[in-house]
């Protein structure tokens, strides 16, 4: 019997792909269940459009990421911490003040994407934002004494 997997089935396979299962494993647990459909020309079709869309969709978050990087390498965010007379700061620069200095610039990027060390003296440091699994930018950070 020929199945279309609708969602990872351990031991099976994964979602979307197409398998020679035993008659009764298929009718009594895979269909049974919700795991999977018989694999006939509709669910074929159906199964190529839903490739076909996470594929443009997957295209699409690509060319916004590098469209993001192109404005974020350019742009240079600047920082006061409190310092005290002998130049130690009093505070830090973190990924969390960094995603919202970026928010308000329009960029909604997680705090967790931004690969940044606390920041706790005052100078210019490079941080290296992750985009998209293919695509990272790096913008540059200034930090001055208040």
């Amino acid at each position: 019997m020929k199945v279309l997997l609708l969602k990872d089935v351990k031991g099976c396979g994964k979602k979307g792909e197409i398998k020679e299962v035993a008659n009764g494993y298929g009718q009594n647990f895979l269909l049974k269940n919700g795991f999977a459909r018989l694999a006939d020309n509709s669910a074929l079709s159906i199964n190529n459009q839903r490739i076909s869309a996470e594929q443009y969709h997957a295209e699409q978050a690509l060319q916004a990421a590098k469209a993001d990087k192109q404005k974020l390498d350019k742009l240079t965010l600047t920082f006061e911490i409190k310092c005290g007379e002998n130049g130690k700061s009093f505070g830090s620069v973190t990924s969390k003040e960094i995603s919202e200095k970026l928010a308000g610039l329009g960029f909604q990027i997680d705090k967790k994407k931004i690969d940044c060390p606390s920041i706790k003296e005052v100078g210019s440091y490079n941080i290296s934002i992750k985009l998209h699994p293919q695509v990272s930018a790096k913008i540059a950070v200034t930090v001055v004494g208040a």
